[in-house]
């Protein structure tokens, strides 16, 4: 279990990044199947040539960060739809990617990584991990907290609300997805290379799917923590990161379950993720919550003196 708190926290950095594009931006990214194998392939390779674990580990992050860019430079410069911009960049990828690895594996076992001390003391998997994994997470949503309440974290949610007022108010929605898009995606290139460190391998097939997971953790938190603040919602899509993982876990122990049942398992979750809130206990919830963030209208009924002096005015 422990391991699925390691791994939920880890991927908390990636659906940090898939809450910016989805919820944020509201914008269908699908560039994350290829810029998290991006990034662990980047960081891979930086290792393994003997490149230092942290400017390593940011050299994915820095990848991300460029194949995020390119999906919104052909969104915005190319006048090409979300879905199909990112569908084009992820493709792209999976090419590049082979050729960053030069293989379709890279192991990392005998490599010197940022995990290595975890792994050399073999706390990998126990509390001293989850502390520092919580600690960097925590650090990693502080600084995005800040940003997104900064001017320019104010005018990106504004794009993601209404594009055409932002641009009305002098915001320049197309740069605004342009960065929106690479900070994204370089917490996802993130996420990868500190997975790749952590299960001591980078694969060409890492990334595969791993939009389904994105979502899942942002539909989960969101399902259960609903709130306008962002760093409520920050909070809600980690926590949905881990229980989506700990829940694929308990899944795969139950017997008659194979690892290769994992693809379906997880979109099982992202199914009752989204019908879950519509029923039950879970929509009157958010009917609470609805009803408190609507503003009372005020009491426009005349009192008995006002219909008085009216009819005396008259």
């Amino acid at each position: 279990m422990m391991t699925a708190l390691d791994l939920g926290l880890i991927y908390g950095l990636m659906a940090l990044g898939v809450y910016l594009t989805f919820r944020v931006l509201d914008f269908a990214d699908l560039t994350v199947d290829g810029s998290f194998t991006t990034g662990a392939a980047v960081a891979a390779v930086s290792l393994t040539a003997g490149i230092h674990p942290v400017v390593a580990t940011l050299g994915g992050f820095a990848a991300g960060c460029v194949a995020g860019a390119v999906t919104g430079l052909l969104n915005t410069k190319g006048q090409i739809h979300p879905l199909l911009a990112g569908i084009l960049t992820q493709i792209a990828l999976y090419s590049i990617n082979l050729r960053i690895m030069g293989q379709a594996n890279v192991p990392l076992l005998r490599v010197p990584t940022l995990l290595s001390p975890l792994r050399d003391g073999r706390m990998l998997g126990t509390l001293v991990s989850v502390a520092v994994f919580a600690a960097l997470l925590v650090l990693v949503m502080a600084v995005l907290n800040w940003f997104l309440s900064t001017d320019t974290g104010l005018a990106m949610r504004a794009t993601g609300d209404n594009a055409g007022m932002a641009a009305a108010q002098g915001v320049n929605t197309g740069t605004m997805k342009i960065l929106g898009l690479a900070l994204s995606n370089g917490l996802v290139g993130l996420s990868g290379a500190l997975i790749a460190q952590y299960q001591g391998f980078a694969d060409i097939s890492m990334g595969i799917g791993l939009i389904v997971a994105g979502l899942a953790s942002v539909i989960i938190g969101t399902a259960l923590v609903g709130s306008p603040r962002v760093w409520v919602m920050v909070l809600a899509v980690v926590l949905g990161s881990i229980v989506y993982r700990i829940v694929i876990q308990l899944a795969l122990m139950v017997p008659w379950f194979q690892p290769n049942d994992m693809k379906i398992i997880s979109a099982v979750i992202v199914l009752l993720a989204l019908l879950l809130p519509r029923w039950g206990l879970f929509a009157k919830i958010r009917a609470r919550r609805r009803n408190r963030s609507l503003i009372a209208e005020p009491d426009v009924t005349p009192t008995a003196e006002e219909r008085d002096s009216a009819k005396a005015g008259a």
